[in-house]
Parts: structure tokens; sequence; C-alpha cells
């Protein structure tokens, strides 16, 4: 049987010779020119971000997640602190000094709104606290963060933020994983993803949560969204520490070590059969992290071992008990930092149920006395935390960023007692390696009602942080349901004028 009779036109035309060899020399005069275009760098790449740069994807063993990486850039800043304080402190009551609102005390100046988040806006009010000029630099602070007023000459403030919502749980999602929407990674998953840790004995990434408990978007703040579990943080703080770490009384030592050690080679076999098997190799390294974090973990909890001295800077034995809880925190974070722990993010603030300036600075009533009582948990023990890193050393190559979400109003709200969210202005400051000290950038209007002067959005806000970490902002990304992600969405600049 003639099997060619059979074919298609298309097929016939295969076994052409003359057809086969004009296709060949095509083929392979493509394959040449593909190869030219390649060496002088005129033919695309398979993958581009937006910004049309190669993305950087770290190499990550997946027997070791957490080993440390080289950034993409050399820079001064090799960890990060970043303190968060949920619930929206005021900058027009704390950092931001406005001449103009002593003057419209009680005045309802035209072109500010009728209505914000919460309803009706009352009056102009002028800072619940007096503003004193500070240090060399003469930064106007308020009475009502005396600590940290203290080390203005070693802050760079950021007065021209802005954001996208005025709603807390986006407000934080936005702040903290650069969307409002959540299932997006945390900053520090980021960089734990880029970077790994230098510490292999803690986790990469340890999100200290307040005394009172977790933030309104909760553990969204600090989870690993798409990239992998390795990369979320690891919660606990000075009073709650990792659950199941204490050997169970039953067990002897030496049972326990001859567990962990069989577990081990079972586990070392079945890799072997499966070596691509990425997923086991990731919970293998998170098992074996988990048994090193038993001896630790306790030691790095273990404030005994702390001077008087630095237990009463930090305020331990002094003040409210959420305070003392909270400063115990800041050593916590301190000792953190010390061991090599890439990212810790210390809370300052929770809201399991709304806040109302209770459990946050959600100062909706009463903000005179609901503002103070925060101030007093967060203004010595955070003080104390940078002063005392800085004695350390460890500022010299730690990043430390005090956040918020949002900021609040220049007026009252109808209650006559309160300040609602302001989206439209807030403030944030950096201190430690590769930030210019003693310096403002930005401003609000002449109300602290909007960013007016070298306005920066909260894209802007997170590639820099990043920058500071040796990381390039556009080149970090993951690829996820088709689409390079990263921090910063398709946004963002890095502000060069914070940086040494």
């Amino acid at each position: 049987m003639n099997h060619v009779e059979n074919l298609s036109p298309q097929g016939r035309s295969l076994l052409n010779r003359r057809s086969f060899l004009g296709t060949a020399g095509l083929s392979a005069a493509g394959l040449g020119l593909a190869s030219v275009l390649s060496h002088d760098g005129l033919l695309a790449e398979e993958k581009r971000t937006v910004g049309g740069k190669t993305p950087i994807r770290p190499k990550i063993d997946p027997k070791q997640p957490y080993a440390d990486r080289a950034p993409h850039f050399e820079s001064t800043a090799k960890q990060v602190l970043v303190i968060y304080l949920p619930g929206a402190v005021s900058h027009v009551d704390t950092f931001d000094y406005k001449p103009e609102l002593f003057k419209l005390d009680g005045k309802k100046p035209p072109g500010l709104p009728s209505v914000t988040f919460e309803g009706p806006a009352g009056n102009i009010a002028k800072p619940f606290w007096e503003f004193k000029p500070r240090g060399e630099t003469g930064k106007r602070t308020s009475e009502l963060l005396p600590h940290l007023a203290r080390q203005v000459d070693d802050f760079c403030f950021v007065h021209s933020l802005s954001t996208e919502t005025s709603a807390h749980p986006q407000g934080e999602n936005f702040m903290n994983t650069g969307f409002t929407m959540e299932g997006f990674p945390s900053f520090g998953s980021w960089v734990t993803y880029a970077l790994g840790t230098e510490s292999q004995e803690l986790p990469a990434f340890v999100a200290i949560n307040d005394p009172r408990g977790l933030a309104r978007s909760g553990k969204n703040n600090f989870g690993n969204g798409f990239l992998p579990a390795a990369f979320q943080g690891t919660d606990f703080n000075a009073k709650n520490p990792p659950n199941n770490l204490s050997r169970p009384s039953t067990l002897n030592r030496g049972a326990d070590r001859r567990t962990v050690d069989l577990l081990q080679r079972l586990n070392e076999q079945h890799l072997e059969r499966y070596p691509q098997d990425a997923d086991l190799a990731g919970r293998i390294a998170s098992y074996e992290l988990a048994g090193r974090m038993q001896t630790s973990v306790p030691a790095v909890m273990d404030l005994t071992r702390e001077t008087q001295q630095t237990l009463k800077e930090y305020g331990v034995e002094t003040g409210s008990s959420l305070k003392q809880e909270y400063a115990k925190n800041c050593i916590l974070a301190r000792r953190l930092i010390e061991q090599g722990v890439r990212v810790v993010q210390l809370f300052n603030g929770s809201d399991p149920s709304g806040g109302n300036g209770i459990t946050n600075w959600d100062s909706h009533a009463n903000i005179l006395k609901t503002h103070a009582m925060q101030a007093e948990i967060m203004d010595q023990p955070t003080a104390a935390l940078i002063a005392d890193m800085r004695k350390r050393g460890l500022l010299d190559h730690t990043l430390v960023v005090w956040a918020t979400e949002f900021g609040r109003m220049p007026f009252l709200q109808a209650n006559g007692t309160g300040r609602d969210h302001n989206p439209n202005a807030f403030t944030c400051f950096l201190t430690g390696a590769g930030v210019k000290a003693g310096t403002s950038y930005g401003e609000s209007d002449e109300f602290g009602f909007k960013a007016a002067v070298n306005p920066v959005s909260v894209y802007d806000f997170n590639a820099t942080l990043l920058n500071l970490m040796g990381l390039d902002h556009e080149r970090l990304t993951y690829y996820h349901n088709g689409l390079e992600r990263r921090l910063t969405n398709v946004h963002g600049k890095v502000i060069q004028d914070v940086l040494l």
C-alpha cells in the first residue's frame, strides 16, 4: 500500500528533498541571526518586567531556603527593623508642625471637606501638645513623644506620604504588602526571599506582635502571600514564645535526640528518592529550623541576661503593664537583630475589634487621652531601643523604619474630641544604615491636610526601603498567575534625597 497517497499536500511537501533543504537552510539562517542579535544585546529576553527590566530571581536551594544570599547591589543596610503603629498616628500632633493650625484653631476655612471617613467634619484644632525645637537641627516635635524627640538629629522624616485608602485593614495591607487586598507577600517576606538570613538558628523574619494581640489585618501584615511558605514571618513576643518548642515532660533529652536523628535519616532517604520535590525539601528545612529553635529561642528570649540599667532605660519596670510588656518586646527585637535575624517587625498596637484609641492609635474620640495612653506605652521603650542599637553599633548595618498606615485630619470630628482618618498626608521616619540623618523630606500643605511638596506614595516608600537593602524594586519579582509580581506593583520610584 502506498502510504504517501494518504498524506495531505502539506505532509507530502515535507517529503520533498528540495523543500526540506530549503526549509533547513532558512532555519539555520534564522538561528544564526538570533545568535548574532543575542550577542549584540538586541534580542528580547523571554520575561521582562513592566518597566522593561529583566527579573532577578534569587537562586534558592530548597534544602537551604534561608541561606544568606547576595543583594542586587552593595548596600550598607544588611538587616531591617520595622516599628509599625496600627491605627494611624496623628502627624499634626507629633512630628509635622503646622503654625497655621494655631492661627485657625476653632475655625473652618474654605476648601476643607465637610464630610470625612466617619461623618461630618468639625473645626480646625491646633495640636493637643506643645511643639518645641529639638537638637542641633531645631526640628520641632511635640511634647507627646519627648523621648523620641531627643533623637531627631538622627532621624530622616518623610512628611509627604499619602495612601490609597482610608480604611485600616486595607491601609495596613497597603503599607506592609503594597496592595490593599489580601494575599500578597509582606515587605519582610520579599526581603527574606531575596536575601535569606545570616542566622541559621533563628527564623529569617520575626514578627513581634503587640501584647494586646494582632493588628487589624492580622497575619497578612507578615504573611508570605504567593511566595514560598518558608518566607512568612514567625510571630511571637516576649510574653508568648513560639508554640510547641518545649520537649514533653514524658520524653527525656536522649530519647528526643534519637527521635530527631531518626527523622532526619528518614527524610534524607526520602529526599534522595525524590530529589526534585522542592516542597518536601522546604518542609524538611522548616522542621530542622524548628529543632534548632528549641535552644536558640529560649536563649534569645532570656531577658535575665540584661543589666538593671538596660531594663531601666527601656522602662521595663515603670509605667503601665502594657508599657512594660512592650518594653520587653523592644529588648527582644534588639536581641534578634544582634543574632543576625534579617527582618524584625515590631508592632505597637493591636486591632482585634476596632481599637477606638484604646488598643491602638485610632483616636476618633478624646484624642488627648487616647493618644497620650498609646504614647506612654510606645515612646520611652522605642527611643531606648533605637538608642541602644546605636550604642551597640547595630545601626551601622541595620535600617530602622517607624511607620503607620495613614495620618489624621487637622480638624476635629463632629464629636469635637477626635480626629478622623487622613489618607492624604502622614509622616513616617527612617534611621540607621544608609539614611541621611537630621533631615526632613517633603511637606504637607499649611494645614497638614494633603501632601504638597515632593509627594511620596507608599510605592515610593517601599521602593526606597528595598533600595536601602540593596534590592532593585523593579527587578525583585515572582512569576505568579501570568504576571511578574513585585512589592511595588507597577509603580514606585526611589527617594534619592533620603539616601547617603
